[in-house]
């Protein structure tokens, strides 16, 4: 009798245990699934322009003893402590050929440059001091130092702008609880440093004036008057110093925080070629949301509001100045390990590419190349971050204009399209923000023609099937966000323990008649250059 009640037990646990396995496996198959979606491409005209060298990066001055929330992470990674025999960081600049990058931050209002005609003491090293201004003491850069640097850059290739000291010579007063820069910009030291650069044959594309003082200003603000005044300053010392030079470097300002009314007083009257600004769109690296924001493309959708507002502050001024992300690393106080390090932040970072495109902005500068936590390298290991990778596929896939595109079926995907860099065809990228959802995409087309076929729509199906299209699929390793591995078509991207080079970024190639499958928690980049738009001619 005890025996067979146990078989009986046994059998009822082996059909519930089936059962179970069964329902699990019909919830999955529910749960993670294909659905159809079209990005719709108008491509008779381009609604933005960038320039070839759009993708940029940052070097800092903040010293090792800079920390946020308890973590240093700057180590020996900005222009005073870099290691400029690094070959994996050189040949990571060489990999862009050029990429842009732009020397400056919080401190540079603080730098005194030590000249031979110098005559302020120039021994400070930034020492960290929680009563002064930014909670660092001066700093100095010696022309030992330029000179370096200038050689690495030479080697590199790289396209410098560099972050002049805006606050020399002005006095420090409180009104209405803030803090602000008054009397005229004491230039004499910039002046130098300048003629200094050009005495030696330095190339320099822009100089820019100070750092986040505009509008509210972070810490200090200088009213926009003074401050236009004192951009004319600097438009004479470049027009003098430079007078037998061509080109001429732009003058690039003011390298802060958008605020219409201080914008557009400063637009109407300014002598600049770029109108910079920064972007930190996510909040501090202390913020329990962090990755809630980065994983919500609604919430990310609507940080356009800055660049159309800026691009409208331009148009309404008359202004024939470009408009420039300077400095932006989206999430503030050195950004937060584990997350702008990581795959999750190629999200934020390409969605902002393609958007501030979209809206002219002519130059985007990642904050950083190296430092901190959201560098493209990390700063101890000088191995890139998943963000560098991306970064680089855009620079080779994404030309010039900016084309209006649509992604239909829904919020959490997002789509770019530009005319391609590497042919006369168009590249379309495509982020799926979706868990559990594969998107099988089509791409549809107004203004487009192939080999004399007015509409890609009515090309044939042989025509299709003889094209073929490059497609470059990013993942975090494993599935997981949070790796600081990129995978590209499902292999590691990543420099070998006995190599400096940075490794090769091949395609897949899929034949122009099939879907564009974007996986879930995936980016995409497909560079179509058999696609001819009236835009990208």
């Amino acid at each position: 009798m005890g025996n067979f009640v146990l078989k009986n037990v046994l059998c009822l646990l082996c059909v519930l245990l089936l059962s179970c396995v069964l329902v699990t496996s019909q919830t999955e198959v529910a749960w993670k699934h294909e659905e159809q979606g079209t990005v719709f491409v108008q491509g008779k005209s381009a609604i933005g322009e960038i320039d070839n060298d759009f993708i940029c990066a940052t070097i800092d001055w903040w010293p090792p003893s800079k920390c946020d929330y308890g973590f240093c992470s700057w180590h020996h990674s900005t222009m005073l402590t870099l290691d400029l025999k690094n070959q994996v960081l050189l040949n990571a600049i060489k990999a862009f050929s050029p990429l842009k990058i732009r020397l400056g931050g919080t401190l540079e209002d603080k730098v005194t440059y030590d000249t031979p005609d110098n005559k302020i003491p120039c021994t400070h090293n930034f020492e960290k001091n929680n009563k002064v201004l930014f909670g660092f003491n001066e700093g100095c850069l010696p022309m030992a130092r330029w000179d370096e640097l200038n050689d690495f850059f030479k080697k590199s290739g790289a396209n410098i702008i560099f972050g002049l000291n805006v606050l020399a010579g002005k006095t420090q007063i409180k009104k209405g609880g803030r803090l602000f820069a008054e009397g005229p910009w004491n230039s004499t030291n910039a002046e130098s440093f300048i003629r200094y650069t050009v005495n030696k044959n330095y190339t320099i594309s822009g100089w820019e004036l100070g750092n986040e003082v505009c509008g509210d200003g972070i810490g200090i603000s200088v009213e926009v008057t003074p401050y236009n005044e004192d951009t004319i300053k600097l438009r004479k010392i470049v027009e003098d110093v430079y007078k037998n030079i061509s080109p001429k470097p732009l003058i690039v300002a003011p390298g802060g925080f958008y605020k219409k009314d201080w914008f557009t007083a400063f637009v109407a009257k300014s002598y600049a070629d770029v109108v910079s600004h920064h972007m930190y769109n996510v909040g501090p690296g202390s913020r329990a949301d962090v990755v809630d924001k980065i994983l919500d493309p609604v919430y990310l959708a609507s940080g356009s509001g800055t660049y159309r507002n800026l691009q409208n502050v331009i148009k309404t001024t008359g202004s024939k100045a470009k408009a420039w992300i300077s400095e932006s690393g989206g999430v503030y106080n050195s950004g937060r390990r584990g997350v702008t390090d990581a795959f999750v932040m190629s999200y934020w970072y390409l969605d902002q590419l393609g958007m501030s495109a979209q809206y002219g902005t002519s130059t985007y500068c990642r904050q950083t190349l190296i430092g901190g936590n959201y560098g493209f390298i990390d700063a101890t290991t000088y191995k890139p971050n998943p963000d560098y990778y991306s970064a680089l596929l855009w620079h080779r896939l994404m030309g010039k204009y900016s084309l209006n595109a649509t992604f239909t079926g829904t919020d959490q995907v997002h789509t770019y399209v530009h005319c391609a860099k590497q042919s006369k065809g168009i590249t379309v990228l495509i982020l799926n923000w979706d868990t559990n959802v594969t998107y099988t995409t089509k791409v549809e087309f107004e203004g487009a023609t192939s080999n004399n076929i007015q509409s890609l729509r009515t090309k044939t199906a042989e025509f299709a099937s003889e094209q073929m299209r490059e497609e470059y699929h990013l993942t975090g390793k494993d599935g997981d966000i949070h790796s600081r591995t990129m995978m590209l078509n499902g292999k590691m991207l990543y420099v070998k323990s006995t190599s400096t080079e940075i490794p090769r970024m091949e395609p897949k190639y899929v034949k122009a008649n099939e879907p564009i499958e974007v996986a879930p928690r995936s980016i995409v980049f497909a560079h179509l250059p058999y696609v001819h738009l009236s835009a990208c001619y």
